[in-house]
């Protein structure tokens, strides 16, 4: 890795074991192992040819950053999940390498390929990278790291997330709530855990998980360690986009859409933000 790089576990990529759904290692440990190298804070122009990992916004391609655009406009490939991808398929000539949970290896493999071989690549995540965003952010840093032996970084280009669309909606303002996303894989323990001491005293803004942490599972939760029934909720639906919704109600109200684990066991869509007023 060029200077600023972050862990001894980078300088041999290979050391650590494959990231597994039940057992971990989690991929985000990777990416949050430290700081980016000091060389981001140059001019982007100046800046070697990085991978991007660029947050494209809500979905209303309105919400999507200069910064990211030109990302997307100068790279010859882009990776990302099929659903993110076609939001900004007409905004870059790149070659498009699509994936979901199935091919995500096989996709960013030959992501990072393309990458070694001095091509400029973007990965594309939905709102801000720095919003649910860092198992997928992990995964990408740690293919690349592996295919360059460590010669190529991974820059962030934050986004417009819905959680912030949210807050505005809801007016909770960030300094005074608490952000939780449920919408990853693995343990959520210590995310229920902030989630029930702050209910009540602070805004909750939540992600939840499709579908087995829904918002009536969320107001379930909160109800059975203390939270009042009369707190007022609001579940945000699509935020930006043309069937954008917003339900208000309390979490008393909410937790009658509790259980299940599939789409049908919910009204609600799994494009949804919680927000749970102090």
């Amino acid at each position: 890795m060029t200077e600023g790089s972050r862990s001894s576990d980078r300088d041999d990529p290979g050391s650590a074991d494959r990231y597994d759904v039940e057992f971990g290692p989690d991929p985000a440990a990777y990416a949050v192992d430290g700081p980016e190298p000091s060389s981001a804070d140059e001019p982007f122009d100046e800046v070697d040819p990085a991978v991007h990992a660029v947050g494209i916004g809500p979905g209303n391609l309105e919400y999507l950053v200069p910064r990211a655009e030109r990302a997307l406009r100068e790279a010859a490939v882009v990776v990302g999940f099929e659903t993110v991808v076609d939001f900004v398929r007409d905004r870059t000539d790149a070659d498009l390498l699509t994936c979901g949970y199935r091919d995500e290896a096989e996709a960013l493999t030959a992501f990072a390929d393309r990458v070694a071989g001095g091509e400029r690549g973007v990965a594309v995540l939905m709102g801000d990278p720095n919003h649910s965003g860092y198992q997928f952010l992990g995964k990408v840093e740690r293919v690349v790291d592996e295919a360059t032996g460590g010669g190529v970084d991974v820059r962030v280009v934050p986004g417009i997330s819905s959680i912030q669309i949210a807050a505005s909606r809801a007016r909770t303002p960030l300094e005074d709530a608490t952000f939780v996303t449920l919408h990853k894989r693995g343990d959520l323990t210590a995310d229920l855990d902030r989630l029930r001491r702050d209910v009540g005293g602070r805004h909750l803004l939540v992600l939840p998980r499709p579908f087995d942490w829904m918002p009536g599972d969320i107001a379930v939760d909160l109800l059975d360690h203390g939270a009042r029934t009369d707190t007022v909720a609001l579940v945000c639906e699509r935020l930006t986009h043309d069937d954008e919704r917003i339900t208000r109600t309390t979490l008393g109200d909410l937790s009658a859409y509790a259980g299940g684990n599939g789409r049908e066991d919910t009204p609600f869509s799994d494009l949804s933000v919680l927000v749970v007023r102090r």
